[in-house]
């Protein structure tokens, strides 16, 4: 069995992209033992063109003169993964237009396509709207991570095939690594750039839940969840770096993605800004505050039985975390609970990929 997944890495420097990779391929093998997964973004995979360029899909779809309709039809099916949460208009149509036109190639190819677990929508504009509803229609099977997101599959006339979950609980759970009482990831993006916010806002934030974790006595590590690279313009690792040398506090910097969860793991407590950084977490079964500057949090994380979210745009998020700490001990509780929570959705997922050989 060869398999493709699209718009996911495995060798990223965002380690939540890498999460989305890993764990697909992860899930194929659940499916299909021994199966071949090749991850493909971009430039970022063995296929002869870049794949984000409409022009040259069309060109290969008449021409082939690269070889990319050829080398498409070697896979079994392909796994149309999306970044995670592309699958929407919030990033410009350009993006959708560009992953919807490689999603068309391939069923051109007459290759099942798959959109595997992912956030769908939000669709704000008609275009996107248009180009969404064709995409879903276009799909030989269609799953969702949240029900929000089956929501909006509903809407535009294709409900999903399945409500599963993040395919991070694929992953299977490391040893843990060096005791820590708590991992704080900082956002390089959310505290360089006001497109989620006022970044003077967060870092307020930021600054502001450090002191309330120091007056509780517990001990603050920062943690990079996107390490640096030619092309990460959103890295943590100088913000990490700048903030911790500044306060005096330990940083980690991760090597990969099995390092980071091993670090997640040894700790008491995660609070995350990015959300897979909090997927990580919980999928080990240490507890996770989310940070969510987004709507894809709340859904996803509450489906596996994690309400506790605490939303960057609401006034009071500083005091929703100082909430959230005086309960550390039921959180604890709560996040054994997770993972077997996730199972029987990520079961379904499975089981939807075996049916499609």
């Amino acid at each position: 069995m060869r398999v493709l997944t699209l718009w996911a890495q495995d060798a990223s420097s965002n380690l939540g992209v890498r999460v989305l990779g890993e764990g697909t391929s992860a899930l194929v093998r659940l499916a299909h033992p021994g199966s071949e997964v090749v991850c493909q973004s971009y430039r970022q995979g063995p296929a002869p063109v870049n794949i984000g360029v409409p022009r040259t899909l069309l060109r290969e779809r008449v021409t082939d003169r690269a070889g990319l309709r050829s080398w498409m039809r070697s896979f079994d099916y392909v796994v149309d993964m999306r970044a995670g949460d592309s699958f929407a208009d919030i990033y410009g149509l350009q993006r959708l237009f560009a992953m919807s036109s490689m999603a068309e190639f391939v069923r051109s190819c007459g290759v099942p396509l798959v959109m595997g677990p992912q956030t769908v929508g939000p669709f704000d504009t008609p275009r996107g709207r248009a180009i969404g509803r064709w995409s879903l229609h276009r799909a030989t099977k269609v799953m969702a991570r949240d029900p929000l997101s089956a929501d909006a599959a509903r809407a535009l006339g294709r409900p999903v095939d399945v409500l599963t979950t993040d395919v991070v609980f694929a992953l299977d759970v490391p040893e843990p690594g060096p005791e820590r009482d708590v991992l704080l990831n900082v956002s390089g993006l959310l505290w360089t750039s006001d497109s989620h916010g006022p970044a003077s806002r967060y870092q307020e934030l930021v600054r502001g839940v450090i002191a309330d974790l120091q007056e509780r006595g517990r001990t603050v590590t920062l943690l990079s969840h996107v390490l640096e690279a030619d092309d990460a313009a959103d890295s943590d690792v100088a913000v990490v770096r700048a903030l911790g040398d500044e306060l005096g506090l330990d940083q980690v910097v991760p090597t990969d993605l099995t390092d980071v969860r091993r670090a997640m793991r040894g700790a008491r407590l995660v609070l995350g800004s990015r959300m897979h950084a909090c997927l990580n977490a919980l999928s080990v079964g240490t507890p996770a505050i989310p940070l969510a500057y987004s709507r894809k949090f709340a859904p996803l994380l509450s489906a596996v039985g994690w309400p506790h979210v605490v939303s960057l745009a609401d006034a009071d998020a500083r005091d929703a975390v100082r909430g959230l700490l005086d309960r550390s001990d039921d959180l604890t509780a709560a996040a054994a609970d997770v993972r077997p929570t996730a199972q029987p959705m990520l079961d379904a997922a499975r089981d939807c990929l075996r049916a499609l050989v």
